[in-house]
């Protein structure tokens, strides 16, 4: 990284965690669906994080229920707390590969923080 990292950490706070001399960056995420931590998940994806983009694959569910219009506002809601603008998706769908490209709009309210899952 050639820019100034103490100036970066300002805008990506959410993304690196600073131990003793170490910076930490979030660059990858997996994501599953599920009610609670440990049980069987209905629906599994991958999302690489490169500056303000993400790359979201292996996008897969295993149920009868597809990724739905409210699977895809979790996502949005997660990419606006990391202060994602764009976004690409690479799923199967009926057995044909899709690719999308989705600008994310900035989060205008920073009250609904994310949680952490309990484990």
């Amino acid at each position: 990284m050639s820019k100034n990292i103490s100036n970066s950490l300002q805008k990506t706070a959410t993304r690196c965690i600073k131990v003793d001399h170490w910076i930490f960056e979030i660059k990858a995420v997996r994501a599953i669906r599920v009610e609670e931590y440990g049980q069987p998940y209905s629906a599994i994806a991958n999302i690489n994080i490169n500056g303000d983009k993400a790359y979201i694959d292996g996008l897969m569910t295993n149920s009868k229920v597809g990724f739905d219009r409210e699977d895809f506002a979790a996502f949005k809601a997660y990419l606006q707390q990391l202060d994602i603008t764009k976004a690409e998706f690479d799923r199967f769908k009926n057995q044909e590969a899709i690719s999308k490209s989705l600008d994310v709009p900035p989060l205008t309210d920073r009250s609904t923080a994310l949680q952490l899952a309990p484990l």
